[in-house]
């Protein structure tokens, strides 16, 4: 059953009112962090929502759009291709293969996470004569359901990015463990600030770790307290999803499906 924490917006009344409700709980928990919430970007993150729901989200104010499913969201940025204001954000875990499909339309990838997919996009984005804003995603919980690097491998990984042109590293990303306890959850929060404050004394020229993108629907807050620059909010903007994720893409493992998707 859907969520009932998460009320669904169906109308452009209901997506203004949920926005709204996000940028005050933002705003709230950088109160209580001593932070201006101007330095905190709301990104809506829009898996399985139709292109008629995304126009709405469009006329409430959302410029930029956050998908899982690459071949989700280019279907997507076809179907809202005359919204030139638009920008497409990809927060999921991407295959090699699937990488021409990102070079071609995404303005930012938050989950780069391998030496070989830096190849793979560099080949692909050199071709379209585009560049793209990259997150570095760090695995700070530990969990092997999870995608990246494990924070020993970020400070090597940081070194080579500079030979490749057409990635421009704007921060790090990660995702917390999964748990209705609090304070595990914020460690992991904990945990990437910290790192990164180490890894950007030392980090490349032309490597920029002033973002942190951590954050969902049920956690967003705690992140925002612990440092978080983007948030990444889905179901708390679009209400909640009338299945489990595993129905829409039943060859992902609950375990990487529970955790990796619940924006």
């Amino acid at each position: 059953m859907p969520d009932v924490r998460y009320p669904a917006a169906l109308t452009l009344a209901d997506l203004r009112r949920n926005l709204a409700a996000v940028d005050t709980r933002i705003a709230e928990a950088c109160h209580r962090a001593g932070r201006d919430p101007a330095g905190v970007r709301l990104l809506p993150v829009s898996k399985t929502v139709d292109a008629a729901r995304l126009r709405l989200a469009h006329e409430a104010g959302c410029r930029e759009l956050g998908e899982n499913k690459v071949q989700e969201a280019w279907g997507k940025a076809q179907a809202l291709a005359d919204l030139d204001d638009l920008r497409w954000v990809i927060v999921g875990h991407l295959q090699g293969n699937k990488a021409g499909l990102v070079a071609r339309f995404a303005s930012e990838f938050q989950a780069l996470d391998s030496l070989r997919l830096a190849e793979t996009l560099e080949r692909r984005l050199q071709a379209e004569g585009r560049g793209l804003d990259v997150f570095v995603q760090v695995n700070t919980s530990g969990e092997a359901s999870k995608y990246g690097l494990t924070p020993a491998e970020v400070p090597a990984f940081l070194r080579v990015l500079p030979a490749f042109s057409t990635l421009r590293v704007r921060g790090l990303m990660t995702l917390a463990l999964f748990s209705s306890e609090p304070e595990p959850v914020r460690r992991c929060f904990r945990q990437l600030y910290q790192l990164r404050e180490q890894w950007r004394q030392a980090a490349p020229a032309g490597i920029d770790l002033s973002e942190l993108s951590m954050g969902m629907s049920g956690d967003f807050e705690i992140a925002v307290e612990e440092g978080a620059t983007v948030v990444r909010v889905g179901q708390a903007i679009f209400g909640a999803r009338k299945l489990p994720d595993g129905h829409y893409w039943p060859a992902e493992s609950s375990a990487s499906t529970r955790s990796e998707h619940e924006a």
